[in-house]
């Protein structure tokens, strides 16, 4: 076979870190441990199976999924596989594409392959001229990795590999990590220590942890990485910064990762000494162009540019009198020619303007549907306040056909209990992919405005904002790594179901004992609806800790600005508590299609898990559990304390059955985690008894301490600002 090119690989000594013998359970390999299997049946399975590998191409990708592959056999089963320059012999594993492999051009894969898109793979158990083999098939390269790493996680959760014949392929093109990292390391909203970029260290010095990143990252399909806060500087866009940022870009490519940048709106003025940076003037028009052909000169698969202009003191086209669409045209009209994108974030909103804040960013963008150019999408938060525990999907998803929308999530918990609580946000993500926008009759629902598939979109994707830092185990609590996991594995298929994905990531991450794996399944999935509780029950938002965001705040008020007050939110009085976003209020609801509208518009139709959402109701009205309203929120606050302390009980049933390292780690985390629910309840009760004049039902368990008490804690240095 004239193009097979037997790659012979050696293990470098970080490789030894992913041994079980190696080092102590610090969560540092994330899903990808490759422990021995022990269950016997499956190991003298797998290893009959996998006797010998053949690689066919040389491309730096093609050999990253050759090491991936034998560095996890070599774990996984306690023996590596041999190479040979030969014919194929029986039980080869064979990793190639129809273009760089005559085994996959002979097997005539070119059908089931077409389908696949770029991306996709296909994982099959064959015979070649009589010898079984396994094969990893993809039309790029990327794709023959991205499979890798499915046959590595079929074994790793203990599944039969003897009859393959699955295929997989993203139903998003653009599946992001947002870093929001500065340049001296520290890093907004984050909890996991500092930046992993050392631009000190950089060009020169390529961290192993850049690699593992990029490892972990492709193993869940992520493709794309956008290094810089949003709050943009500069700086990152001159030739100093440049030759770093290609540092990177360059540990990245072999994983199928491509680069971004956060551009600083006035970059021209800061970089260029303009006088403006008004879009629709020709010399900072030029400036961007010439800018980013400098980019392309260094990274020639630079991916593009993420923009947050207009919005909270980041300066934007409106400056200067134009459009967002003015300002994101201008950029992309530079990336083009490179084949870049440019995401604008539809996260805006102002104190001086007197409307409702929910309302702010569709009464910006829903105007100038179909006003960007093609190679803009316009990344759009999952709901229309902040990141709240909870609220209901963007109103824009439903609202803005001719163009590409791209979903953000936040997958550091800036308001759901910070780097301490143990809080799985597939639910989460669930929820609002799941919500049905009615934007062209039922079934219309978010993912499919994010995939792309209902107005067919060339560009969809999905961003997350990380949670990544330069903690020894990546996310600060060893059950956050469940969410950058969770969020790469929807954006890759959003169908997969929260359960499916805490399953997986449970098998790979601590055990494939049924017991773990049911116990602590069963804690992370009621932990979303627990922490909702235990905050912000039956609809409330934007009822935390003031600036930090950190623990409850609901009295913060008279603050610089409105928007950013609790008080503003809740609007809780002696009649009653909540936002009224209907007809008789700020009407927001008008901005979601008539269905919806209906069916908010009547708290008695209204889901009550935004009943304060929408409606300010008075402290006796009846909910559905029979409750008046002041005893329901006494009720869901006291229920969000009690199931914490049941997550604590059954996370004690699994001692010695994970090891001693992370089980005393997250018995410690639930204790913090349990101590600031009860705060969190205490301080909400104390403070809405204040408006509501009731008791709290004799049967709950009463606050440690006064509302005063609670009104005077101070917090220094909370990690995150």
């Amino acid at each position: 076979m004239t193009n097979r090119i037997l790659i012979c690989l050696f293990f470098c000594l970080s490789f030894f870190a992913y041994l079980p013998t190696a080092q102590a359970e610090d969560g540092y390999r994330l899903w990808l441990r490759y422990d021995q299997v022990n269950n016997r049946v499956l190991l003298k399975q797998y290893q009959k199976t996998l006797q010998h590998l053949v690689i066919e191409g040389n491309s730096p990708t093609l050999q990253v999924a050759a090491q991936e592959a034998m560095q996890g056999i070599q774990g996984l089963l306690g023996k590596n596989l041999s190479h040979s320059a030969t014919d194929i012999k029986n039980n080869t594993l064979v990793l190639g594409t129809a273009a760089s492999s005559e085994v996959v051009k002979s097997l005539q894969l070119q059908t089931q392959l077409q389908g696949l898109g770029p991306e996709g793979y296909l994982l099959l158990s064959t015979k070649h001229n009589g010898k079984k083999i396994t094969v990893v098939a993809a039309n790029s390269d990327t794709g023959v990795l991205y499979g890798t790493f499915h046959l590595l996680k079929l074994m790793q959760m203990g599944q039969s590999i003897q009859n393959l014949n699955l295929s997989s392929q993203p139903k998003t093109s653009h599946r992001i990590l947002n870093h929001w990292d500065n340049l001296d390391r520290t890093v907004e909203r984050g909890y996991a220590g500092f930046s992993l970029w050392d631009w000190h260290k950089l060009p020169d010095y390529i961290d192993q942890r850049y690699l593992d990143y990029a490892r972990a990252n492709a193993s869940i399909g992520i493709n794309g990485t956008v290094l810089t806060n949003v709050n943009a500087n500069s700086l990152v866009l001159t030739e100093e910064y440049l030759l770093k940022v290609k540092a990177l870009a360059d540990a990245f490519r072999p994983y199928g990762i491509k680069v971004y940048l956060t551009a600083r709106f006035s970059s021209p003025i800061e970089l260029g000494k303009l006088k403006t940076a008004d879009p629709l003037n020709a010399e900072v028009r030029q400036w961007w162009k010439d800018k980013v052909a400098e980019i392309y000169r260094h990274i020639p698969d630079f991916g593009g540019f993420l923009v947050k202009a207009n919005s909270e003191g980041q300066p934007g086209p409106q400056n200067y009198g134009r459009s967002h669409a003015d300002g994101a045209n201008m950029m992309a009209d530079a990336l083009a020619p490179h084949n870049g994108i440019l995401m604008w974030r539809a996260f805006v909103y102002d104190n001086n303007v007197p409307e409702d804040r929910a309302k702010q960013a569709y009464n910006e963008f829903n105007p100038l549907d179909g006003k960007f150019r093609e190679n803009v999408m316009v990344q759009v938060k999952n709901g229309a306040i902040d990141f709240q525990p909870r609220e209901p999907f963007h109103p824009l998803f439903g609202a803005m056909p001719k163009t590409p929308l791209m979903m953000e999530f936040q997958i550091t918990q800036e308001y759901l209990g910070q780097g301490t609580h143990l809080v799985y946000l597939a639910p989460m993500f669930k929820e609002v992919l799941e919500a049905d926008t009615y934007a062209k009759g039922q079934g219309s629902t978010v993912a499919e405005v994010v995939d792309g598939s209902l107005y067919n979109r060339k560009f969809s994707g999905m961003a997350g904002v990380s949670n990544i830092g330069t903690d020894l185990n990546w996310t600060s609590h060893p059950f956050a790594q469940a969410n950058w996991y969770a969020f790469g594995r929807l954006a890759w298929d959003h169908a997969l179901t929260s359960e499916q994905i805490a399953d997986e990531w449970l098998r790979m991450t601590f055990s494939p004992n049924p017991q773990v794996v049911s116990t602590a399944k069963n804690i992370m999935l009621g932990s979303y609806e627990t922490l909702v509780n235990y905050m912000t029950p039956l609809g409330l938002h934007h009822i935390m800790g003031w600036d930090h965001h950190y623990g409850p705040g609901p009295w913060i008020k008279d603050k610089p600005r409105a928007d950013w007050t609790s008080v503003y939110y809740h609007r809780a009085t002696e009649k009653g508590i909540g936002f009224d976003r209907t007809k008789t209020g700020s009407n927001a609801l008008e901005q979601y299609a008539p269905h919806l509208q209906d069916l908010y518009g009547d708290p008695k139709t209204c889901p009550e898990k935004y009943l304060l959402w929408f409606h300010h109701l008075p402290w006796d009205y009846k909910v559905s559990s029979g409750r008046t309203l002041w005893n329901e929120l006494c009720y869901r606050y006291s229920a969000g304390v009690d199931s914490v302390r049941q997550m604590q009980e059954q996370w004690q049933q699994l001692e010695g059955k994970v090891d001693q390292e992370r089980f005393k780690q997250v018995k410690s985390l639930l204790a913090i985690q349990a101590k600031e629910a009860k705060w969190w309840r205490d301080a909400c009760l104390l403070y809405f008894q204040t408006f509501s004049k009731r008791p709290i039902p004799a049967e709950l368990e009463k606050p440690e301490h006064t509302l005063e008490y609670y009104q005077k804690l101070e917090f220094k240095f909370v990690p995150g600002i």
